[in-house]
C-alpha cells in the first residue's frame, strides 16, 4: 500500500469545537434522539440553558446546563464536552445528569 493511500485511511484531526446550536447538541448527545424533536422541544419553551428559555439556535459551551422538560418530569444535564460527532456509546460521555 503507499503511503497516500495510508494516509488517505487515517482520520482526520479534528477541530476543537467550543459551541454548537443547542438542536444540534440534543441530538448529537443522544439526549434527544431526533433533531426536529429536539428543534419542536426548543421552539416550545420546554428546553432552559443556564435557567433561561432557549431557542434551538442558541450557542452552547462546556459548563452550561440545560434543563429539560420531559412532560411532568424535569431533568438538567451539565455540558461537559462538545463534538462535531459522536458513537452511540460515546455520546453520554458529552453530559452529565445533575441530581
Amino acid at each position: 500500500m503507499s503511503r497516500k493511500a495510508i494516509e488517505a485511511r487515517k482520520p482526520a484531526e479534528r477541530e476543537e469545537v467550543t459551541s454548537m446550536r443547542l438542536d444540534k447538541f440534543l441530538k448529537i448527545s443522544r439526549i434527544i434522539k431526533r433533531r426536529s424533536v429536539a428543534n419542536d422541544a426548543c421552539s416550545t419553551g420546554h428546553v432552559t440553558v443556564n435557567g433561561r428559555e432557549a431557542k434551538p439556535g442558541t450557542d452552547v459551551r462546556v459548563g452550561d446546563v440545560l434543563g429539560i422538560r420531559f412532560g411532568e418530569q424535569f431533568r438538567e444535564y451539565e455540558i461537559l464536552s462538545i463534538a462535531e460527532h459522536a458513537a452511540k456509546q460515546d455520546a453520554s460521555s458529552m453530559y452529565r445528569a445533575k441530581a
